[in-house]
């Protein structure tokens, strides 16, 4: 590598695989922020200062990956703060792991990698993994994983760009896209790296292949080759998925833990009606794949309102895809009703939900519950109702 600048935190990663970096790495794990600084100047008597600072940025970036990865793995892997950022839940990639072993798929080139995230869960499911990353650090904290968790057996690691690489010997492809540049996030699919185009044709050469975008990605951009899934873990969507050698056209949205299914029926808008006695929240992964009509039928339940992702019903029924609220209130929005309200049944907790109002949550509570009136729990919706913003008072239905 012949630029001193980029090369630098490849050799300094390079030192944390060596005896002293690993002994050092036990030695500041589980370091709290706070105490980091006189941490560091104890431990620079001893060893090299790059090393040390090596050493504690790398216990911060796997406290942050805990909840990615899980504490046992995290504390044994290695990670980037951009790696961290956009790796894979492993919850997540192991779904995806079983959806292609499932499908007899036993090998696999996992283009642009990142730090390995997706090849672990693949090769943990049995299946043998190429993974390629053309940047040369990241490709090092791939290969260091692949052999910090036992898989460097089923794990090769190329550092190359992924437009190169061919993919024919594999039984699938799975393309992860950059989706972030110097501004943030990028929201353009082909302004992607690689675009979403490039993606799409290396899928289609592949007998199977998975396409990783962001949940945002508009419907129309979606290649009437794929079956396009929307995945969300615990009720945070995560990603979408474009599937291809799967089902064509198929739209679903997929419930983590579980996992929860739906499939797209091609349902025509529910119609709007009444607030019932309940409401129900969709999934965000339902209201991404455009699903809401879905769960509206199997609740014989409409919509508060022709633009929002709300169902009412008059019977509470269980679905994993909707959570459900009893409604006791109906109110126009109007803040000191709301008050009013709030201090005459001694509320203390207020849970402040909202779709399709400019009202920010956060603000709201402070003008309503500046300080707790009693132990009373309540949640409040801002949202419309047949076009008209409106409050709607209530609670988890049992």
């Amino acid at each position: 590598m012949n630029d001193p600048q980029a090369a630098a935190p490849l050799h300094a990663f390079a030192a944390l695989l060596t005896d002293e970096g690993r002994a050092l790495l036990d030695e500041v794990h589980g370091t709290d922020p706070a105490d980091e600084l006189a941490v560091a100047t104890r431990l620079r008597r001893e060893h090299p200062a790059a090393l040390v600072s090596a050493a504690l940025g790398q216990a911060r970036l796997r406290q942050r990956a805990a909840a990615k990865f899980g504490a046992a793995d995290a504390r044994r892997m290695f990670f980037t703060p951009h790696g961290v950022e956009q790796s894979t839940r492993a919850s997540v990639a192991a779904y995806r792991a079983a959806r292609l072993t499932q499908a007899g798929v036993t090998s696999l080139a996992d283009l642009c990698c990142g730090i390995g995230g997706d090849a672990i869960a693949l090769a943990r499911a049995g299946v043998r993994v190429l993974a390629v990353d053309r940047d040369p650090l990241t490709a090092a904290v791939a290969r260091a994983n692949a052999g910090a968790l036992g898989l460097a057996d089923l794990i090769e690691v190329r550092e190359a760009d992924v437009t190169e690489v061919d993919t024919a010997p594999y039984d699938a492809v799975f393309v992860d896209p950059a989706r972030r540049g110097g501004r943030g996030r990028i929201f353009d699919p082909e302004a992607y790296s690689p675009p979403l185009s490039w993606a799409v044709e290396a899928a289609l050469r592949a007998p199977r292949a998975a396409l990783k975008v962001a949940p945002g990605i508009p419907h129309e951009a979606v290649p009437p080759q794929a079956e396009a899934e929307w995945i969300s873990d615990g009720g945070d969507v995560k990603e979408a998925v474009l599937w291809f050698g799967a089902e064509p056209g198929l739209v679903r949205a997929t419930l983590l833990p579980g996992p929860h299914s739906l499939r797209g029926r091609g349902l025509p808008d529910p119609e709007v009606r009444p607030v019932g006695r309940y409401l129900y929240e969709p999934d965000g992964a339902v209201v991404r794949a455009h699903l809401v009509a879905e769960v509206a039928d199997a609740l014989d339940g409409g919509l508060i309102d022709a633009t929002i992702a709300y169902v009412t019903a008059d019977a509470l029924r269980p679905t994993p895809y909707a959570t459900a609220y009893e409604i006791t209130d109906r109110l126009p929005f109007n803040v000191k009703k709301l008050k009013a309200l709030l201090r005459e049944r001694e509320v203390g907790v207020l849970t402040v939900k909202k779709r399709g109002s400019a009202v920010e949550p956060e603000e709201l509570r402070r003008k309503v519950l500046p300080k707790p009136y009693g132990r009373a729990a309540v949640t409040v919706f801002l949202t419309r109702v047949a076009g008209a913003p409106a409050m709607l008072l209530g609670h988890p239905a049992g």
